[in-house]
């Protein structure tokens, strides 16, 4: 981990979470989009929605690492997915989340993912997903910051 926490907003780094599809359940959004508003006191972070066949993340995003998750990615703890997000700061590389919708990620979309990252072994509604996803986004920078949010 870091020696030193990391403080206040940074504009070097960009997060951006993508979503395929309308979600079904404006509350797990709502969930999401607070995650995302705690997350924006640390560092630019966009939420959106997207159809696959409409949007170009690889051009879009050349240089930032795509982390998509996927039930056979890779999982990680909490200090572990923290640590993944304070080296790109360092390296100041913009992070693209995606959690796709309810058939899952386009399929040639998975080998292109820098990461395919899992969040747990069981089975979710990519709405709650999304919020999940936001809210370890959060902890995380807090956890790089040595704020007492993850206590």
């Amino acid at each position: 981990m870091y020696s030193t926490p990391l403080t206040g907003h940074t504009d070097r780094l960009k997060l951006f979470l993508y979503f395929i599809g309308k979600p079904r359940d404006q509350h797990a959004n709502a969930m999401a989009q607070e995650f995302v508003k705690r997350t924006s006191r640390y560092m630019t972070c966009e939420m959106r929605e997207i159809q696959p066949g409409r949007a170009d993340l690889f051009s879009k995003h050349a240089s930032a690492r795509k982390v998509f998750l996927d039930p056979a990615g890779k999982a990680m703890d909490s200090n572990a997915f923290a640590a993944f997000i304070g080296k790109s700061e360092l390296e100041a590389r913009d992070i693209v989340f995606l959690v796709g919708g309810h058939d899952g990620l386009p399929e040639e979309w998975k080998p292109r993912a820098d990461l395919l990252l899992s969040l747990s072994l069981m089975t979710m509604p990519h709405e709650l997903a999304r919020a999940v996803l936001a809210e370890q986004i959060y902890r995380a920078l807090t956890i790089l910051r040595g704020h007492p949010y993850p206590r």
